[in-house]
C-alpha cells in the first residue's frame, strides 16, 4: 500500500477547496494509461453511464431536490446583477453544498440546509430573472427549518416515513409500508429484495408502486444509461461482462427484481476482467426501514499489485469463517464465492459521488451471499487521495494521547485503514449465516447499524490476530495496534466533528462506530482496558490493553452476529440506542472546539476526472484523461446529464 501511493506524483494538487464542513479533492487513475485501446473505449462508456442517472439520485433524496437545482443552475448561468455582494457569495456556497449533498440536505447528518442569503435577497433575485413566481413555490422548502428538516429520521418513537423528507414514500406512513411488505409465513427461497426500485405511494386510498424501469419512473434517465450501456457492450473484457451487462440492461428495461438477481450472481462470479463497475438501485441507507435503494455507479480499474493482500484474505475465507468468536450455529460450513479485489476508481455517479466509500461488497441480497459468495472492492486511490490530502492537518497531532500514538499512525496508519476495509468488505460482510426464516426485515430500521457493526467488528477481531502477519498481508502487530488507537480515537471523538451540538447520531455508520467504541470502553473498565485521561485541559482515549481489547470486540462481534441470526429486534434496538446514539455534550464541545481551532473540515468529496474521446474518420483512436480543479464548474457541466 504505501508502496502504490509513492507512484503518484508528488506535485499533483489533491485539495482544490474548502467550503462550510467540506472539502473537495481529486483523485489519479494510473491504472488507466496502460489500458489497451479498447479497454479505454470501455471505461469511457461506463464513464458515461455512470454519469447520466445522476438525477435519479436528486429525486430520490427530496421531490423539490431537481427544482432547486435548477433553478441554482440557472442563477449561476443568467444572473445579471452583482455578483461580487457578500449575499451572491452566500449563495454560491448554498449552491455547492446542494451540488455536494446531491439535494438540500446534508449528505451525511441528513439536516436541511439553511441559506446564509436571506429572504428577501432570493425573492430580489427571482424578481430581476422574471420568474419570481418560483418563490412562493420553494420559500418554506428553503427557509423553513422545520419543513423536510431531515431526510432520513430514526428517532425511536416517531414515524419514520412521514418524519423523513426523501422521496422513497407518498402519503404512506410507517405501519402501512411495513404491512406492505411483511414477508410471507413461508419464506421464499430465493427471494427477492421487494420495494428495492419503486416509490410506495397511496391513490384513492390504495397502495401501488411505480417502479424504476425504462417506461416507468425514471424512464428518461435510465433510457440515456441504457443507452450507454448497449454502447459499451462491444467493449466488454469477455463474453460472461457482455452477459452481465445485457442483465443489467433487461433489469432496467423490466423492473423485475428477479433479473436483479440474476444479473448480481453472474456480476459476482466475474472475476477476470480488468475493468469492473457498479450500477443500479443498491444501497438502503437512505431508507429508514431499508427497502428503498438509492442509484448509484462506480467504474474501477484493477490494481492488480495491490491485490495480492485481498487475495490472500479470500483465499483463506473459510479459515476465518471457523475461527471466528461465534456460535457454531452461526457459523457456514463452507465459503463459496468469496472475490476481493483492489482497484482504481476511474469514474464515480448517483450516491458515490462527490462523496464516496472506500471499500465495497456486493451483493447486498442475504441468500445470493450464502448461496453464492460476494465481491469486495478496496477503492485503493481514493484512500490514496484521502491520505495525501489529510497530510500535516494537525488532527493526529491534537486527538493522539502520545508520540508513540502518532508515531504508530504515520507508520503503520495507512496501511491499517486499508487492510481494515479489505476485512470488512471481503470477509466481514460475507460471513456468518441467519436461521432459517430469519430476514433482514425483522431489524427494521436497525438493519444496517448493525450489518456495518458486525463487518466492523470482524475487521477489528482478525487485524490483530498472528494469522495476518503469517500470510504477510502486515508487517507485525503494530499495524493492529495503529488501527485499533485510530478506531477507539474516532468513535468515542473524532467523528463527533460532523455533527451539530446537541444533536444525536443518526449515520448508521457513525451510530456503529460509537456503539462498538462505546461499548468496549464501558465493558474494559474495570480492567483498564481503555483509559480516559485529561491532560492539559483536553481530553484522551488511551488504550492501555489491546489484547484484551480485542477479546471485548470478539465477545460483541458474537453478540450482533446473534442479534442478526436470530432478527433480535429488542436486543438490537437496545444496544443501538445505548451505545450509539447519545453523546456525551461536554466532550461534544470540547471536541468541536478543538477541531475549529485547526482549521479544517470533517468531510470530503471528489472532482471525477474528464473522458475524451479522439476520433478519426468516426472511429474512437484514443480516450484521454484530464483532472479538472474546478468543482462548480464539474457540477454546472453535470447539469447537461
Amino acid at each position: 500500500m504505501i508502496q502504490k501511493q509513492e507512484e503518484h506524483k508528488p506535485e499533483f494538487e489533491y485539495l482544490t477547496e474548502q467550503f462550510d464542513d467540506i472539502r473537495i479533492l481529486r483523485y489519479q487513475v494510473p491504472a488507466f494509461e496502460s489500458l489497451t485501446l479498447r479497454e479505454k473505449i470501455f471505461v469511457y462508456y461506463l464513464s458515461e453511464a455512470a454519469l447520466a442517472g445522476r438525477d435519479i439520485l436528486w429525486d430520490q433524496n427530496n421531490c423539490y431536490n431537481l427544482q432547486i437545482r435548477r433553478l441554482l443552475e440557472r442563477i449561476i448561468r443568467e444572473y445579471k446583477g452583482d455578483r461580487n455582494t457578500a449575499e451572491f457569495q452566500e449563495l454560491l456556497v448554498y449552491a455547492k453544498k446542494v451540488f455536494f449533498a446531491n439535494g438540500i440536505h446534508h449528505h451525511y447528518s441528513m439536516d436541511k440546509f439553511l441559506p446564509a442569503f436571506s429572504r428577501a435577497y432570493f425573492r430580489d433575485i427571482l424578481i430581476e430573472m422574471g420568474i419570481p413566481e418560483v418563490f412562493e413555490d420553494l420559500e418554506r422548502v428553503m427557509f423553513d427549518p422545520d419543513y423536510m428538516a431531515k431526510r432520513v429520521v430514526l428517532d425511536e418513537g416517531k414515524d419514520l416515513i412521514r418524519a423523513s423528507a426523501n422521496h422513497y414514500y407518498v402519503n404512506v406512513t410507517q405501519a402501512e409500508v411495513e404491512a406492505f411488505y411483511r414477508s410471507p409465513a413461508v419464506p421464499e427461497e430465493c427471494p427477492v429484495s421487494r420495494g428495492l426500485n419503486s416509490t410506495l405511494v397511496k391513490e384513492n386510498g390504495e397502495l401501488k408502486e411505480l417502479v424504476w424501469k425504462v417506461g416507468g419512473k425514471y424512464s428518461a434517465e435510465l433510457s440515456r444509461v441504457v443507452g450507454w450501456l448497449e454502447k459499451a457492450i462491444p467493449y466488454a473484457c469477455n463474453e460472461r461482462q457482455q452477459n452481465v451487462i445485457r442483465l443489467l440492461i433487461d433489469y432496467y428495461k423490466t423492473g423485475n427484481l428477479k433479473l436483479f438477481d440474476e444479473y448480481s450472481i453472474e456480476w459476482l462470479q466475474e472475476v477476470e476482467a480488468p475493468i469492473d463497475f457498479i450500477n443500479g438501485f443498491i444501497e438502503v441507507y437512505g431508507d429508514p426501514l431499508a427497502y428503498k435503494a438509492s442509484w448509484e455507479s462506480v467504474v474501477e480499474i484493477v490494481d492488480r499489485e495491490a491485490g495480492e493482500r485481498t487475495r490472500k484474505l479470500a483465499e483463506n475465507a473459510l479459515w476465518f469463517e471457523q475461527q471466528a468468536p461465534i456460535d457454531e450455529r452461526f457459523k457456514k460450513t463452507e465459503v463459496k464465492g468469496v472475490v476481493a479485489r483492489v482497484m482504481q476508481v476511474a469514474m464515480l455517479g448517483g450516491d458515490c459521488h462527490p462523496a464516496t466509500p472506500i471499500g465495497i461488497n456486493l451483493p447486498n441480497a442475504e441468500w445470493i451471499r450464502e448461496r453464492y459468495g460476494s465481491k469486495s472492492v478496496t477503492l485503493d486511490n481514493i484512500t490514496c487521495a484521502y491520505d495525501q490530502a489529510a497530510r500535516d492537518s494537525g488532527g493526529l497531532d491534537e486527538f493522539a494521547a502520545s508520540e508513540e500514538e502518532i508515531r504508530l499512525a504515520r507508520e503503520y496508519g495507512s496501511l491499517g485503514s486499508s487492510v481494515h476495509t479489505d476485512l470488512h468488505e471481503c470477509l466481514g460482510h460475507g460471513s456468518g449465516k441467519m436461521l432459517p426464516g430469519i430476514t433482514t426485515e425483522a431489524l427494521r430500521n436497525y438493519y444496517s447499524t448493525i450489518e456495518e457493526a458486525r463487518a466492523d467488528l470482524f475487521a477489528l477481531y482478525y487485524i490483530m490476530d498472528p494469522k495476518l502477519v503469517e500470510l504477510g498481508i502486515l508487517p507485525s502487530a503494530d499495524v493492529a495496534r495503529a488501527e485499533y488507537n485510530s478506531y477507539i480515537r474516532n468513535g468515542l471523538m473524532v467523528q463527533l466533528t460532523r455533527v451539530k451540538l446537541g444533536d444525536r447520531l443518526e449515520e448508521s455508520h457513525m451510530r456503529n462506530r460509537q456503539t462498538i467504541a462505546a461499548w468496549v470502553y464501558e465493558k474494559g473498565k474495570d480492567r483498564g482496558v481503555i483509559e480516559r485521561l485529561e491532560k492539559d485541559g483536553k481530553t484522551f482515549f488511551v488504550i492501555r490493553d489491546f489484547e484484551t481489547l480485542r477479546t471485548l470486540f470478539g465477545d460483541l462481534l458474537a453478540e450482533v452476529q446473534r442479534i442478526k441470526s436470530e432478527g433480535d429486534y429488542e436486543a438490537a434496538r437496545r444496544l443501538i440506542e445505548t451505545y450509539g446514539v447519545n453523546i456525551d455534550r461536554r466532550l461534544h464541545e470540547e471536541v468541536l472546539k478543538r477541531y475549529e481551532r485547526l482549521g479544517i473540515v470533517p468531510y470530503a468529496g471528489f472532482i471525477n476526472p474528464v473522458y475524451t474521446p479522439v476520433e478519426e474518420n468516426g472511429q474512437i483512436v484514443d480516450v484521454r484523461i484530464a483532472y479538472p480543479a474546478d468543482f462548480l464548474t464539474q457540477m454546472m457541466e453535470y447539469a447537461g446529464y
